[in-house]
């Protein structure tokens, strides 16, 4: 894949001072050639802004916040570089840090800049280029709860993340945030809102030894080798990343891992792949997980109801943009109609008993 089939020209109103930009990675990165600096975007995501930077037959990806106001603690890229530098010696699918820049004459806000890594990120179709079997999926569903397995293998004290969360009290405290959230951004009225947050409130278990968690894992957040794409090369988006309860990250994880007997409203809420032949079944992977890393999964129908709301909460908060006209963008009009489903699904695994 080339790479103007990988990135895009910088969109309208989402450039920089490249000028100032290039001095200080002149600055921070040796052997650089003279040849000026050639920019282009990343055109996925809807958060932090993405770009590749080129110099002569050098290559880096430079992150920066999104534009306009963010959340007080939101988009911390001294944070997130922070966590990669730690832990990319120990788990090399993290990408490495090269420099993080808190100048903020430069573009006016923190940015870093990290390695390049190649590959191909999945959504909602396999590239035209792969003959997709279901061994293929089988195999890319290996990939995926292998990654996560090992990213809560991860020794977070010894790669100096002790100050990095607040493992105690880490599920409870999620249950009572999100819940705000949504009460917050509440906009119409939802019947089971109430006996399902009273549920959460009332059911949080005893979580596990804590672990790094990656806090938005899934398939698509997966940069895969493009000669076998059962391969991973990089983690992409660590933004959300902390010390915290590991089944709450499985499940946010399977929450995504979308399968064709979910009802039709769950399957538009996220377009993916793993609807396709041979992915595995989610009870399959939570038996994997299980298996490999010893942890007891019974209270796992807590976790994916949570999950489930957590992303309806995230969608509630985009539809009450939309609603008050901050956003003209006709894709959020159906969301409202979305967070609805999302929690009559989580009430739904709450009343079965079942993740």
């Amino acid at each position: 894949m080339s790479i103007e089939e990988e990135t895009i020209a910088v969109r309208a109103g989402e450039e920089v001072d490249w000028a100032a930009v290039e001095r200080v990675l002149r600055t921070h990165i040796a052997g650089l050639s003279a040849d000026p600096l050639q920019v282009r975007q990343f055109p996925s995501g809807a958060s932090n802004l993405t770009y590749l930077l080129r110099v002569g037959g050098w290559e880096g990806v430079l992150r920066r916040p999104p534009l306009g106001p963010v959340a007080p603690k939101a988009h911390d890229m001294k944070r997130e570089s922070g966590l990669l530098q730690r832990i990319h010696p120990v788990f090399p699918l993290a990408p490495e840090p090269y420099f993080f820049c808190d100048d903020l004459s430069v573009m006016g806000v923190p940015f870093y800049v990290m390695e390049r890594r190649h590959g191909v990120v999945i959504n909602d179709t396999i590239p035209i280029t792969v003959a997709f079997t279901p061994e293929l999926g089988r195999r890319l569903s290996f990939t995926v709860i292998d990654t996560l397995l090992a990213i809560h293998a991860i020794d977070w004290q010894a790669a100096g993340l002790h100050d990095f969360g607040y493992p105690e009290g880490f599920l409870a405290r999620q249950v009572k945030s999100w819940i705000e959230r949504y009460h917050r951004a509440r906009t119409d009225d939802i019947p089971q809102i109430e006996p399902l947050t009273s549920w959460l409130t009332e059911h949080v278990p005893l979580s596990p030894a804590p672990t790094l968690i990656h806090n938005d894992f899934k398939l698509n957040n997966i940069l895969l080798r493009r000669e076998n794409l059962s391969v991973a090369e990089a983690v992409l988006d660590w933004e959300m990343a902390t010390i915290g309860d590991p089944l709450f990250d499985l499940a946010i994880s399977l929450c995504y891992w979308v399968r064709p007997d979910d009802p039709e409203t769950i399957r538009t809420v996220l377009p993916t792949v793993t609807v396709l032949p041979g992915f595995m079944e989610r009870a399959e992977l939570m038996e994997i997980y299980a298996q490999k890393s010893g942890r007891d999964l019974s209270s796992m129908h807590f976790y994916m109801a949570f999950a489930y709301f957590k992303l309806a909460v995230i969608l509630q908060q985009i539809y009450i943009r939309w609603k008050r006209g901050q956003t003209q963008d006709e894709r959020f009009a159906s969301f409202g109609s979305r967070v609805h489903h999302l929690v009559l699904y989580a009430m739904q695994v709450v009343e079965s008993g079942r993740p």
